[in-house]
């Protein structure tokens, strides 16, 4: 099969374009033909060996963690999926070795879950990372409730902009920070923008004196920090970028995955509760190109890989 793969850890000139042998199906697992996977910013982390304490890299690394396609050939012991399925899938294993960045990827049973029929697969493989972080931390870590005020940071980004949609369906007031280029963007999807940057406090206040409930910090740093000053007595905080969230009373999020909630997020797509913005769409040869653009921070949305 096609893929994208690397040999070492390092930048995305150690991506390479060629053949991988065809991955073996376990019994809990399905053969999936992939349509499209999205670019996480985790991905690249991987790539760079920044996460090399938790996950044991298995060379050469096919990258990915998102996907759609297409059951070929369920497992012996699979009743859950069949041949001409279309699933969506956060294929996360305990390694790093056999990501979605190809034409075919041997996917457990516990990370998939159908494909909402309302998207394209496109906006389906942009769906799985980035929505089950949003609705972990929110219905999780934070449980956010109705008439709550929620901050949210990087809200036009992948996760961001996905917490906006679900906090928004719990009844919640956003606030949202974002670049003002994506100020109407967010306002689309139900949130107050505001500027992030120098000053954040001062204007989150503005829009909520005495306070928010919640914060969902997706950056880190000053992001954690004015969170922090921003809580209400007794406010609730998750962080998914800054450990030391903990340190505040706060909980880190990595996302697990889950077919519950997976489905869970299906379902609210075909409700049309959310939606997936994708910015940029290229051809597997290209991936490399992807992360690097995904690398940069500036993505409304998602960045898609497509093995059309």
């Amino acid at each position: 099969m096609k893929a994208i793969s690397y040999s070492r850890y390092g930048g995305s000139d150690v991506l390479e374009y060629g053949e991988r042998p065809d991955p073996k199906v376990g019994p809990d697992s399905v053969l999936v033909k992939v349509t499209a996977a999205a670019v996480n910013p985790v991905d690249w982390k991987c790539r760079q060996g920044y996460l090399d304490g938790a996950f044991d890299a298995v060379f050469p690394v096919i990258p990915g963690w998102d996907v759609s396609g297409v059951v070929v050939q369920p497992g012996a012991s699979v009743t859950e999926f069949a041949v001409g399925d279309e699933v969506i899938g956060y294929v996360r294993e305990d390694f790093l070795s056999r990501g979605t960045f190809a034409e075919f990827v041997a996917a457990p049973v516990r990370t998939l879950a159908p494909k909402p029929t309302s998207l394209s697969f496109e906006e389906a493989a942009g769906l799985p990372l980035a929505g089950l972080t949003a609705y972990q931390v929110l219905h999780g870590a934070l449980e956010v409730r109705k008439g709550d005020t929620v901050l949210v940071h990087a809200a036009a980004g992948g996760v961001g902009s996905l917490a906006v949609q679900i906090a928004r369906h719990a009844g919640a007031r956003v606030i949202g920070t974002a670049s003002e280029r994506n100020h109407d963007h967010l306002r689309k999807l139900g949130a107050e923008p505001v500027t992030y940057g120098d000053g954040l406090v001062e204007r989150v206040r503005a829009l909520a004196p005495g306070g928010v409930d919640a914060a969902f910090d997706t950056v880190g740093g000053d992001a954690l920090t004015a969170s922090v000053e921003l809580l209400t007595p007794g406010g609730r905080l998750a962080s998914i970028a800054d450990g030391s969230v903990t340190e505040h009373g706060g909980r880190y999020v990595f996302v697990r995955p889950d077919a519950g909630d997976l489905r869970k997020l299906g379902e609210l797509a075909d409700e049309g509760v959310i939606t997936v913005h994708v910015d940029r769409v290229f051809p597997l040869e290209q991936a490399a190109e992807a992360y690097r653009l995904n690398e940069q921070g500036r993505t409304r949305g998602k960045i898609v890989v497509t093995m059309l």
